[in-house]
């Protein structure tokens, strides 16, 4: 089955207002710029986003927040974004805050029909116990908190019960790709991509490169991947930088 879709305006045709998505990434390592941007470029709003983190300010994800086009956040990282901290603080975004593990977790599972898990990740902890922020007033008080969650114990030892994420959409990076939607990624944009993927009931890939894998090198299988986009030398060449560092 080819995959291949001529643009991502085209592989994003059938976003609607309100949708959910899981998006790859680590701060702006292994994030899907182009389709970030063509999903800006639709206009869509109220979206709900799965991903580590909300990119930065003027970067990835951050391009969406900073237009009002994203309504609800699950993440484990809100720093490196002060759009993200005012919106939040001031009421305007909601924001489900989970340990990284568990949401890489979720995102796994969701994307292997596991509906939820038990983790020992947050037991004792407002994660577990409830209470935490989901969103503020504007006076900045808590207007609504998350509720507290299942604990049971195995073995003599405290485990949290997360459910499994599942999204409507899945947008993420890879370095090469085929045509059935096989995937490849480069070293640390390995992080939340292929979970990701797993995750969305329709998961659209940019890659940098279009060619034939060997099975044995394959990181994701296509089954979970539904369109293809291919980038341009130019678009897989333009990576931004967090933190620019020099050594001495």
């Amino acid at each position: 089955m080819n995959k291949v879709v001529a643009t991502a305006a085209e592989a994003l045709a059938d976003v609607h207002d309100g949708a959910s998505f899981a998006v790859g990434g680590f701060g702006l390592s292994g994030i899907p710029n182009v389709l970030i941007r063509a999903l800006y470029d639709k206009g869509v709003t109220g979206l709900g986003v799965v991903s580590n983190n909300c990119g930065v300010d003027g970067g990835g994800l951050g391009v969406l927040l900073a237009a009002g086009r994203i309504s609800r956040v699950t993440a484990s990282y809100i720093g490196e974004n002060k759009e993200f901290a005012r919106q939040f603080l001031t009421g305007e975004l909601e924001v489900e805050l989970t340990p990284q593990g568990s949401l890489a977790e979720r995102l796994r599972a969701g994307g292997c029909g596991i509906p939820a898990f038990y983790t020992p990740a947050g037991v004792g902890t407002p994660v577990a116990d409830g209470g935490l922020p989901l969103r503020h007033a504007k006076d900045g008080s808590i207007a609504v908190a998350s509720r507290p969650k299942e604990v049971r114990e195995f073995d003599g030892v405290e485990y949290v019960l997360e459910r499994g994420i599942t999204t409507d959409f899945a947008l993420v990076r890879a370095a090469r790709g085929d045509r059935h939607g096989n995937l490849v990624f480069n070293r640390a944009s390995r992080n939340f991509n292929p979970l990701a993927a797993m995750a969305g009931r329709v998961t659209v890939a940019e890659v940098e490169e279009l060619t034939e894998l060997d099975p044995d090198e394959v990181h994701l299988p296509g089954v979970f991947v539904q369109r293809v986009v291919v980038l341009t030398p130019e678009q897989a060449a333009d990576k931004g930088i967090e933190k620019r560092t020099v050594r001495s």
